[in-house]
């Protein structure tokens, strides 16, 4: 059996170089309709436009057919239809080559060599937690999103800055967001030497609020950079202590890398500054003033990094609450409040006030706030819903998480059948005969979900080729992503019955595992577990992976 990860991208490129040079002319088809008879299609408007009547060459047609390479999906047929030129894939190989590998699919492929080292950094995690803005929220969950995406790609990531206030901590872990904590700060006398240097060395007498030690002027720097991005409105920056504070962590993140922190870099040529990188995550609030103190960093440090980008993240408001009233704490509170009214509704109130299901409700709390957060691209303005939290939703945390809750039941089904001697303990990926898999469904689920995820992930953010002072992230493609996996996935489980259809509730003799078993009517206990089944149930195996 042939090796390696398949990647829809490969497979497009070998299809596009196999038409000839030009403009693309392939895509992948993900319409649910469309799939039944297809999986790629060359338009037939793009077709006409490459070649003259737009006849496909017959070898075009041979090479489409033969198509190899690596990560190159295995082909069925091409043939010519009304609408262009369809391709079907092998798909009993590509369930085969996926599911024998899920790892491979589920998690990215490690660098060979070190990339450059990333400092991200979020000012909104030194703000008093009681009064976060919503807009400082959605910072910090897009920070974290950040560094989990960049950390799975296998990038060094260190996060700043260390969290001194225990409420804040407290926060973040109900948060479920992971970020260092410090009991103390670091020293500020070597940058507070050079300021006080320059600011002889200008010697302007200027009376300055308490608590100010100087003005520093960055007019220069500004126009130095202007091309960069910064604001040209920019003029001037009030050096105080906090400030002097925030340059001297970031200074010691850069030039002190926590050790063990990023395998290989010892020896490395790239592991001073220059091989680092600071990503600022702020709020729309905070971003003309993170201007001035990344400027103001420059001015002060000759080693300071020049690749500085700032991620800045839209206003959040939430619709009938006038302004932005509404703090991070106050929102938590209220999305958990909705979560254990709309579980009351469904499941009664009982369940809503029993302990035992208090982490549940947080879990879903927070599933429904990271939704909300990163739904929308982080640069656009946010609009948050008041409204209560309704379980029969499709486009919501809630949704996703629920979904993930039926299969953690499925597999824990499974696994006590499996130790109960009702089903047999899961064959060798390469045993089963994938042949057999025909439902529209569990196709649907590998080509648009588990085939593509790695690629997905790797568009959500680019940090190295985006020019400028400003960088953007797709947090959205995944929350978009994780709905529609939720939405096929629930389509697939309502309809098919993955672990076969109770034999109590047929209350026939059944022979299982070579040996006749007699039934009773119990409805929940699992039934038998057809060879059919064990594909499906290999397939499904691989959906947490992805899950919020």
């Amino acid at each position: 059996m042939a090796t390696g990860r398949l990647g829809v991208g490969e497979t497009l490129e070998a299809l596009n170089a196999a038409v000839g040079p030009g403009s693309p002319v392939w895509f992948k088809e993900t319409n649910a309709r469309h799939l039944r008879g297809r999986d790629f299609l060359a338009p037939r408007s793009a077709l006409q436009a490459r070649f003259r009547d737009g006849q496909v060459p017959e070898c075009v047609f041979s090479a489409v057919t033969c198509l190899q390479g690596p990560g190159v999906a295995p082909v069925l047929r091409c043939a010519p239809t009304p609408a262009g030129l369809s391709l079907q894939l092998q798909r009993p190989a590509v369930f085969e080559r996926v599911l024998g590998a899920l790892a491979s699919y589920a998690t990215p492929a490690k660098p060979a060599s070190p990339g450059p080292r990333v400092v991200l950094h979020c000012p909104a995690l030194r703000c008093n937690p009681s009064t976060l803005r919503l807009s400082q929220l959605r910072a910090v969950l897009v920070a974290d999103h950040l560094t989990r995406t960049l950390r799975a790609h296998g990038v060094c990531v260190c996060l700043v800055p260390s969290v001194r206030d225990p409420h804040m901590a407290t926060l973040l872990q109900k948060l479920r967001v992971d970020w260092p904590t410090a009991s103390k700060s670091t020293s500020t006398e070597t940058l507070r030497t050079c300021v006080l240097a320059e600011l002889n060395s200008v010697s302007e007498e200027e009376t300055l609020p308490p608590g100010v030690l100087g003005r520093m002027c960055l007019k220069k720097l500004v126009e130095q950079r202007r091309a960069a991005g910064y604001d040209p409105s920019i003029d001037n920056c009030l050096v105080t202590e906090d400030v002097l504070s925030v340059l001297s962590e970031l200074q010691e993140a850069v030039r002190h890398w926590p050790e063990g922190g990023y395998p290989g870099l010892d020896g490395d040529p790239d592991s001073g500054v220059d091989g680092c990188m600071v990503v600022h995550v702020v709020s729309c609030e905070e971003a003309f003033q993170q201007q001035k103190l990344d400027l103001l960093w420059q001015k002060l440090d000759d080693q300071a990094p020049h690749k500085q980008k700032h991620l800045v993240c839209g206003p959040v408001k939430v619709a009938g609450v006038p302004g932005t009233l509404m703090t991070a704490p106050e929102y938590y509170r209220l999305r958990y409040t909705q979560v254990c009214k709309a579980s009351a509704l469904k499941h009664g109130g009982e369940l809503a006030r029993d302990p035992a299901w208090t982490e549940s409700f947080e879990v879903l709390s927070v599933a429904t706030i990271k939704f909300e957060m990163l739904s929308t691209a982080p640069q656009n303005q946010l609009l948050l819903a008041d409204s209560s939290i309704s379980t029969k939703g499709t486009k919501s945390g809630t949704f996703v998480m629920y979904n993930c809750a039926r299969l953690a039941t499925l597999f824990e089904g499974y696994k006590h059948g499996v130790e109960q001697g009702l089903y047999p303990a899961f064959p060798i990926v390469s045993s089963l005969d994938f042949s057999l898999l025909h439902d529209e469904g569990e196709w649907l689920l590998l080509f648009n979900s588990v085939l593509p995820f790695l690629d997905l992930l790797s568009q959500t953010v680019s940090l190295a080729s985006t020019p400028g002072l400003h960088i953007s992230v797709r947090t959205e493609m995944v929350c978009k992503f994780l709905v529609q996996l939720s939405m096929d996935f629930s389509s697939y489980y309502n309809r098919v019955h993955i672990l076969g259809v109770s034999i109590q509730q047929k209350g026939v003799c059944g022979e299982y595992g070579g040996r006749r078993v007699k039934t009773g009517r119990q409805e929940d206990e699992p039934g038998p577990f057809p060879f059919r089944n064990l594909g499906h149930t290999s397939l499904v195996k691989c959906l947490p992976a992805y899950s919020f």
